[in-house]
């Protein structure tokens, strides 16, 4: 049977002066090797050998950028082969990004793509071992710019040449990531060997027919030796307690296994039903069934994937449809959560992909601009009912279409489907982001002047690839796109639209001006946690455009936006606490305003996809969850948004709409007491209004006219309630649901001060000791007055403090509890310091 040995020590890695040497590399790599770890990059082994600053740190990015012109070699050595076996493979899972393979000083082969996997027969080199092996790295600048000046340049929404050689593209920087060019070996290294044949690929397609069989159609690639290509060789192949086999005949290296399983349970989304998994095992053995060669094991599961794009009176629809079922899609956008990818472990896949199902969150998109993440993630994917659109690798850019790439771009796709496509919770590729847009409306097009730019690969190869790998699952050609050039690709009336004019150039209230079929990106900017900042800058005092904030911020005018943004809504900040509050406040209100708004038009909007769910780096950013893993407020807003039910106060066709969201299966019936409020909370009028909303649906009841007209919209606002506490969540009878309307901005509202009670206690419920550190405490807020957005950043009770509530607003009388952890020493000052709200924020007094 196969033996794998993984090749993860022993490595040493050395800076390579055969071509140059960057001036600012430190003088003690001359001539010295380092140890290495595999997987791993040159930044990290560096960092480990105390050669290189933490480039997440002040603004070391910039002192380390000489790593990535550099070039760089790893070395190891093989074991002797065992003598039982007729084949010996050296395997690399990914090599980052331009590398010549030497075995026993002979050069096996060359790689130019970190999206790809390499073997490489070294049977006859390891026979007589120990002997070397080395993995020399050519700088990805090299290889890049070489082919920008063959192939000529094409338009690109960022100033390094990304787009010319098959590696991350957020290496070369983004407007939330540093620019930290990566080298090494980023995947598993490791020893195959085995005799006869392996199975060099397999491919399970999975169906449900109509009386509920399951079929899995296991197409299945071998790779044989010499002698074993006139050999009969049997595949049994097993989903659950169902198995059929078959007998392949000599020389041949493809076959099918068909398996049926009766009565199959499916695999559902998360909220939809449950995430039914089946093991499957491929095992090949010689004919007699005696001699195991080799097997495969993966967990799948059964469901149907349709994509609704059908045209109605709206325009066209972009609908993911599971097991028959329409689903509005609450997403979120993924980037790789470190920008030294080699870092990221399967916990840390768990964690952040938790978070997000614990959120409210059904969908993720694996963003085009970073990698196809490790079997860990969509394993975690598959567990937690979170469906995965994953865009194949280009974007922002035009792609030239020419060799040496098309074939390793064919080749990367081609690996790649066949590596995914046995996790059920994968539900849509996309063939690029905003390459399709920028074509047609960022003037692309006559800066090309002919050259190709990849509509071949968006149009033509990338399709047709998934039609042939993976047909059960549908393709979409780009993010956003309309579905043909009929259309402009960013028509919110036709298949998935980005809103960046919100936010570029607009206030968040203009969200509500459009409703698209499908919103795959939107967001708004906010800066990380406070104890983020402070681990990460040593600058003092912290301000929004000191050297170091400013570093980590890499949004084109991200900061002018930032304060825009916050202007049309509050005063001008008197302090740096007070913007930071404000512009974390600004983000998530920004995000709910459109979430809310796209939400009550379900079915003709079936998805908001938020930009983005997670961090590289300790940075200002759109994130919900910051770069050292803390939860900004827009992770709770986020929570509340995508809960199954939603209440919102919406306008239509001019009149003031109490809407009910019901995504949940089961009918909702509620009775919601909606309220105008003034300034100082005494009601001036109410209204109940029962809300009765079938399963998946949404329901409009108008306010009264004796609740929704303003008598002084300065100092009235609405509140419309369901049963519950403020800050609790949804529950099967729709409790503890709250929406709020305001008719003018923060800044012409007169808040009155602040006025509340803290108190500070122990959490007994469950023996107060807890693996994060020390006690649980819950911080109470009673509200002696209205409290608006009152919000505790419990990070700056201790950097390791956790809490599990976001912002609240309070009428007099109320009260709101914030469960916190990781607070070795819990007291009503400390808290106090760590509460903010706007009426402190320098809101309107009079």
């Amino acid at each position: 049977m196969k033996v794998r040995t993984p090749l993860s020590h022993g490595w040493m890695l050395r800076l390579n002066t055969d071509r140059h040497t960057p001036a600012q590399a430190p003088p003690e790599l001359a001539g010295v090797a380092v140890p290495a770890q595999v997987p791993g990059c040159v930044h990290t082994d560096l960092m480990a050998a105390g050669l290189l600053a933490d480039p997440y740190l002040d603004r070391n990015e910039t002192d380390v950028a000489w790593v990535g012109r550099a070039d760089w070699t790893y070395t190891t050595e093989l074991d002797v082969q065992e003598a039982d076996f007729e084949r010996t493979d050296l395997v690399f899972d990914g090599l980052d990004t331009v590398a010549a393979v030497r075995v026993a000083g002979r050069t096996l082969g060359r790689t130019r793509n970190m999206h790809r996997s390499y073997r490489f027969d070294v049977s006859e080199l390891s026979a007589h071992g120990p002997v070397p092996v080395e993995v020399g790295f050519t700088s990805a600048y090299t290889e890049a710019e070489a082919l920008r000046t063959a192939l000529g340049a094409r338009p690109n929404s960022y100033p390094e040449p990304f787009n010319y050689v098959r590696k991350m593209a957020s290496s070369f920087g983004w407007d939330w990531g540093p620019t930290l060019v990566t080298a090494g070996i980023w995947r598993e290294a490791r020893i195959e060997r085995w005799s006869t044949a392996r199975l060099a690929e397999v491919r399970p397609r999975l169906t449900v027919a109509g009386d509920g069989t399951g079929t899995a159609e296991i197409v299945v690639d071998l790779d044989r030796t010499a002698t074993g290509a006139h050999r009969a060789l049997r595949l049994v192949a097993a989903v659950g307690d169902a198995s059929a086999e078959l007998v392949v005949a000599p020389g041949e290296t493809t076959a099918t296994v068909v398996v049926r399983v009766p009565d199959a349970a499916l695999w559902w989304p998360r909220g939809y039903g449950a995430q039914s998994l089946y093991g499957c095992t491929v095992v090949l053995s010689d004919a007699d069934g005696g001699r195991i060669l080799d097997t495969w094991e993966r967990r799948v599961g059964f469901r149907t994937i349709r994509l609704d794009t059908s045209a109605d009176a709206h325009g066209s629809a972009f609908t993911l449809v599971v097991n028959g079922t329409p689903v509005f899609a609450r997403g979120v956008n993924w980037i790789s959560d470190d920008a030294l990818p080699a870092r990221v472990t399967a916990d840390r896949y768990r964690t952040r992909l938790t978070r997000a199902a614990e959120a409210g969150v059904d969908l993720v998109r694996v963003w085009g601009g970073g990698i196809y993440e490790d079997r860990a993630f969509y394993d975690t994917c598959d567990e937690l009912g979170l469906m995965v659109w994953q865009d194949f690798l280009f974007a922002c850019a035009a792609y030239p279409e020419e060799q040496p790439l098309r074939s390793e771009i064919e080749a990367e796709a081609r690996e790649n489907v066949a590596r995914l496509m046995p996790h059920p919770s994968l539900v849509l590729w996309n063939g690029n982001n905003e390459n399709l847009w920028g074509f047609a409306d960022w003037d692309w097009e006559p800066e090309l002047a002919g050259d190709s730019w990849g509509e071949g690969y968006y149009l033509g190869l990338l399709p047709r690839v998934v039609a042939q790998t993976d047909p059960t699952r549908p393709y979409w050609a780009g993010s956003p796109w309309s579905g043909s050039w009929d259309h402009t690709p960013n028509d919110p009336g036709h298949g998935t639209a980005h809103s960046w004019e919100v936010w570029n150039r607009r206030d968040y209230s203009d969200y509500l001006a459009t409703v698209p079929r499908f919103v795959a990106e939107f967001g708004w900017q906010a800066p990380p946690a406070f104890a983020t900042l402070q681990r990460a800058l040593s600058e003092s005092p912290l301000t929004p455009d000191s050297p170091g904030m400013l570093h980590h911020q890499k949004a084109e005018d991200g900061n002018g936006k930032l304060n825009r943004g916050l202007l049309a809504h509050f005063p001008e900040p008197g302090d740096f606490d007070t913007w930071h509050y404000l512009t974390q406040l600004n983000q998530a209100r920004a995000v709910a305003t459109g979430i809310e708004h796209w939400r009550s038009h379900w079915p003709r909007c079936a998805g908001t996809v938020l930009w983005q769910l997670n961090d590289c780096w300790p940075v200002t950013s759109w994130a919900a969850i910051d770069g050292d893993g803390r939860l900004k407020p827009l992770y709770f807003e986020m929570r509340r948004l995508y809960a199954d039910r939603l209440l919102t106060i919406q306008e239509r066709d001019g009149a003031l709409t109490l809407v009910g969201c019901n995504q949940s299966a089961t009918d909702w019936e509620t009775t919601a007491t909606v309220r105008r409020v003034t300034a100082d909370g005494k009601v001036l009028a109410s209204a109940e209004i029962a809300l009765k909303a079938a399963g998946r649906t949404v329901v409009l009841e108008r306010l009264p006219d004796r609740v929704a007209e303003f008598g002084d919209a300065r100092r009235e606002f609405l509140v419309a309630d369901t049963w519950g506490a403020p800050g609790a969540t949804d529950d099967a009878s729709g409790a503890g649901l709250r929406a709020l309307h305001f008719a003018r901005p923060d800044r012409e509202f007169a808040y009155p001060a602040a006025s509340y009670d803290v108190s500070v206690t122990e959490d007994t419920a469950d023996g107060g000791d807890h693996a994060d550190g020390g006690h649980a405490a819950l911080v109470t807020v009673t509200a002696t007055g209205v409290v608006r957005d009152l919000l505790l950043q419990a990070d700056r009770l201790h950097a390791d403090a956790r809490t599990d509530l976001g912002r609240v607003t309070l009428l007099p009388g109320e009260c709101a509890t914030w469960r916190v952890t990781g607070w070795p020493r819990p007291t009503t000052q400390t808290a106090r310091a760590a509460l903010f709200c706007v009426n402190d924020a320098g809101a309107v007094r009079e």
